[in-house]
């Protein structure tokens, strides 16, 4: 029985010979509302993450998010407003921030968790670049930080920088994950929510910096933005990013046109959930779009963002028969 890790580091090396089936996965935690919804049709309540993987028939994964701020950090007065908007805002702001107790949790977390390393999947995520000073700046506001606080821009991310590589120290002191994900969410669905240069110009000196050292230490670097972020693949490899998700089908990504392109691209994702509401015929239709890609390797077929709510129980199981019956299709 091939365990669940080595198969998702065969795919994710592209090397399908050894393994029996690509990853079963849901990288995305279930809305509330779904799961609400699947309780009142059988699944059982409150079940922890590896009991409801199991319980569907996936693939166990644990993913720690580690925190960037103090639980008692101010929140915005709205939804979408910032913290702060210039460098007096952010100093002080910043006692709120980078909490250094995170190190001894996280390696708490990690200890735990890592005589499950050899055979599950293990990964975490952090704040990236573009991600972390909109939390600070709010929406609007952080894109005319570009313009308007360039230095500043540059000293929040080489604070994130030097925050992120203490707490990946301990990480890494503990165990290896699989992968990590950066999270960003930078694109919509036309593109990219900045250029190319101000992307070289003010993301990549921070990718610079902690890709390299994760990429040392043997775990693989996937980039996670909604949107359409095909523009941008040639960005993050340029970049060191080894990898993209979710896809979002509804934002115009193309999977198959993605891996034909960047062949060493990894790819997570990227399986149109609006068609899961609408039953077998329109799931295997689904499955058959994205076949030639998963095919190729280094692919790992997903849905791309949570499973709505508008999912039946029942769907959701027949979404993951059909995935296991292509996942061993693909390596057949």
């Amino acid at each position: 029985m091939i365990c669940s890790r080595d198969r998702f580091e065969a795919v994710l090396s592209g090397d399908l010979s050894g393994t029996d089936r690509l990853p079963m996965v849901e990288w995305a935690s279930w809305w509330h509302l779904t799961l609400d919804r699947w309780a009142d049709e059988g699944l059982a309540r409150d079940l922890p993450d590896l009991a409801r993987f199991d319980a569907l028939g996936l693939d166990p994964h644990r993913q720690l998010w580690f925190r960037h701020t103090l639980p008692s950090c101010p929140k915005p007065p709205a939804q979408g407003k910032g913290l702060m908007s210039d460098r007096d805002g952010y100093l002080k702001l910043k006692p709120f921030l980078y909490p250094q107790e995170e190190v001894s949790r996280v390696r708490q977390i990690m200890e735990g968790w890592k005589t499950d390393q050899s055979r599950n999947i293990i990964w975490f995520s952090m704040d990236g670049g573009f991600w972390f000073p909109r939390t600070l700046f709010g929406i609007a506001e952080h894109l005319y930080s570009f313009y308007d606080e360039p230095e500043l821009y540059h000293e929040i991310l080489e604070d994130l920088a030097e925050y992120q590589l203490k707490v990946m120290d301990a990480i890494f002191s503990v165990c290896t994950p699989v992968f990590m994900t950066i999270a960003e969410d930078m694109s919509y669905n036309k593109g990219p929510m900045l250029s190319k240069n101000m992307f070289m110009e003010f993301l990549k000196p921070y990718y610079d910096t902690v890709v390299p050292y994760i990429r040392s230490k043997g775990t693989r670097v996937i980039v996670d933005s909604d949107g359409d972020i095909s523009e941008m693949v040639p960005w993050l490899m340029d970049a060191g990013i080894e990898g993209a998700l979710p896809l979002e089908r509804q934002a115009g990504v193309d999977v198959n046109r993605l891996r034909e392109e960047y062949k060493d691209f990894i790819l997570i994702g990227g399986y149109d959930k609006m068609v899961m509401k609408r039953g077998e015929a329109a799931m295997r239709q689904e499955f058959e779009r994205i076949l030639p890609a998963m095919k190729k390797g280094r692919y790992v077929p997903s849905v791309d963002h949570q499973t709505p709510p508008d999912v039946s129980l029942e769907n959701y199981r027949i979404y993951i028969r059909l995935l296991e019956e292509y996942c061993t299709k693909a390596v057949s």
